[in-house]
């Protein structure tokens, strides 16, 4: 029995010296953001008996829990780079030497101290690098958002100087209905190569995919009564194919309006100049091609014309008053340098840029787990998938049960000091006692090697 005795006091010095240590752990990481508490729980070991008049002591070990799914306290930053998720989720990171390097680990955390590197990429202070998907032009995430392959490493330096080419216009214009009809406009660029002054002209400004400006000139003659046809073309042709695109027009059509001064959109055309077909209206894309013969080379263009709702004066529109352009819009842009960066709530990346224009371009995905507690614990404050967690879902912030990101701040530390301290003196107590079993047991066999 005696050495029964003394084999339960051992574990109960193994599994209080672990036990130290979870308590240690926990208190050097009081100021790690994001860090989460672990626990120690401690369960019987049992010796079975077939005899109900004698008992055999068994002992104790110790179980660690990390309490991954506890939210810690939110504080505010002045950096725009710390972030902060409010709610279930995790950032996604890679365990990486480069940004580059695509064997890196993905790996999960909610320690979001980021930082720019050398290179522009957003790293944590383990040195992960920060994942999101890419925005495509219209603003949309992949498809898949469950592929791990679809996320990038965050960098917005290389947008420096970046052009972005214009994909849409739309035009709101009054064209002035006592203007006097025109007879004899029968061929498209009649008012490019000047047989027919146009009575109406304004400029829409585009830019190509190098982020170069171009001029789009739309010119409009009354030929009927409540019609009118117009031209586009490039104030400066030469940067056309000039086969394609003689006199620099890219297309053509007729304006058609009800007598009510709205636009007949279902009357009205335009005409694309390179495949000489129709363009559908409303949505409909207008192509036309650079010339890439020179020493610069860049993508041809595709524009959708808006020019108003189908019997509304949303667009064009023709009433008697004076024939102008009451406004404009078109996308597409020439960025200057970046000089910083902004993050929403939903985990949109925005950078900004020199010249006061934004432009979004990465957004964070949030994992969720099933069982967040049932995580590994991962060098640098991460977390990586266990057959406890369940396999992971990217969510976009704030849907799908993924909480929100939360900018300009951090998560701080779930210890508690003031019960990691408590807990210190009890577990320290239990070490003692167990210390006591082991010398009271060696008295007993030293009696019983004395009989």
């Amino acid at each position: 029995m005696a050495f029964t005795a003394l084999a339960a006091g051992v574990s109960g010095l193994q599994a209080f010296t672990e036990g130290v240590g979870v308590i240690a752990d926990n208190i050097t990481n009081v100021n790690t953001i994001g860090y989460k508490e672990t626990r120690s729980r401690f369960s019987t070991l049992v010796t079975e008996t077939a005899a109900l008049s004698s008992y055999s002591p068994g002992g104790v070990r110790a179980f660690s829990q990390t309490l991954v799914s506890k939210q810690g306290l939110l504080q505010p930053s002045s950096s725009q780079t710390d972030l902060s998720i409010d709610g279930a989720g995790f950032f996604v990171v890679r365990n990486a030497d480069t940004a580059n390097d695509t064997s890196g680990e993905f790996i999960y955390t909610r320690a979001g101290a980021f930082t720019q590197d050398a290179e522009g990429f957003f790293q944590n202070t383990a040195g992960h690098f920060l994942m999101g998907w890419p925005l495509d032009t219209a603003g949309e995430i992949p498809s898949n958002q469950n592929d791990l392959t679809e996320l990038q490493p965050i960098n917005i330096n290389t947008l420096n100087g970046f052009g972005d080419a214009t994909s849409a216009v739309a035009l709101r214009a009054n064209l002035q209905a006592s203007t006097p009809v025109t007879a004899g406009y029968t061929t498209a660029g009649e008012m490019a190569d000047g047989t027919f002054t146009p009575d109406f002209e304004t400029n829409l400004q585009i830019f190509d995919s190098l982020g170069r400006s171009h001029t789009v000139v739309l010119s409009a003659l009354k030929t009927g009564t409540n019609s009118w046809n117009y031209e586009l073309t490039f104030d400066d042709g030469s940067v056309l194919d000039a086969t394609d695109h003689p006199n620099g027009l890219i297309g053509d059509g007729t304006l058609v309006f009800n007598p009510d001064g709205s636009l007949d959109l279902g009357s009205s055309s335009l005409n694309d100049q390179v495949t000489a077909a129709a363009v559908t209206l409303p949505g409909g894309t207008l192509t036309f091609n650079f010339d890439n013969t020179g020493a610069t080379s860049v993508e041809d263009g595709s524009i959708v014309f808006d020019f108003g709702t189908d019997g509304e004066a949303d667009g064009f529109s023709q009433f008697d008053s004076i024939s102008t352009l009451i406004s404009s819009a078109a996308d597409g842009a020439s960025f200057d340098n970046v000089n910083g960066v902004s993050i929403g709530e939903d985990g949109v990346v925005t950078a900004l840029f020199d010249n006061g224009l934004t432009l979004d371009v990465f957004q964070l995905p949030v994992a969720i787990f099933q069982n967040p507690d049932g995580l590994t614990r991962r060098q640098g404050n991460a977390f990586g998938i266990s057959d406890l967690s369940g396999d992971f879902a990217l969510q976009q912030a704030g849907f799908g049960g993924a909480g929100s990101v939360a900018p300009n701040s951090l998560e701080q530390s779930t210890v508690d000091l003031a019960n990691e301290f408590s807990e210190l003196i009890k577990v320290q107590r239990a070490f003692s006692a167990s210390t006591r079993i082991i010398t009271t047991s060696d008295e007993i066999l030293e009696e019983l090697t004395r009989l």
